[in-house]
């Protein structure tokens, strides 16, 4: 399991290495609510595919070792004690939007946007995607329960419509 402290401490190694991290996924659905709401298994990053080495880096200081490499398109930073950091990978387009690789061929573009979030775990401010980003990225596969539940909770704090596979 991945606790806020575990959060904290991966995402101030990232800025302190002179990287940026924006959080995804379940934290950075929590993040954007100021709470935590849920258990997680892992802790979701975009970063620019540049840094992956340099955060690698500075992760392992904290016990994360490369596990899985299957760059462009993401790596899996994990410790011997079970957290992983699930790192999605992005090379910044000239109109500011992320490009990401996928599985299979095709890419998908984070928009510009989605990119200016801020959250909070803890009480302190970290950068996240957006909640319209948040709900964009949980399209185009069948949602599992808590899929449904962060994005309910997202949806209903951030005043978004829910998309129809989540209600």
């Amino acid at each position: 399991m991945m606790s806020s402290r575990d959060v904290l401490a991966v995402m101030d190694a990232v800025a302190g290495a002179g990287c940026k991290g924006w959080l995804d996924g379940g934290w950075a659905v929590d993040a954007i609510l100021g709470e935590q709401t849920r258990d997680h298994d892992d802790l979701d990053l975009v970063v620019e595919l540049g840094a992956v080495d340099s955060i690698g880096r500075a992760l392992a200081h904290l016990g994360y070792w490369l596990t899985e490499d299957e760059r462009p398109i993401r790596v899996v930073l994990a410790s011997d004690d079970g957290r992983s950091v699930d790192v999605h990978t992005v090379v910044f387009d000239e109109g500011g939007g992320g490009v990401q690789p996928q599985p299979g061929g095709g890419s998908f573009r984070y928009p510009p946007e989605g990119f200016l979030a801020v959250g909070t775990i803890e009480g302190k401010e970290y950068p996240c995607l957006s909640s319209e980003v948040q709900l964009l990225c949980h399209m185009g596969y069948e949602p599992d329960e808590i899929d449904r539940r962060d994005m309910a909770l997202l949806a209903e704090r951030s005043g978004l419509k829910l998309p129809q596979a989540y209600r």
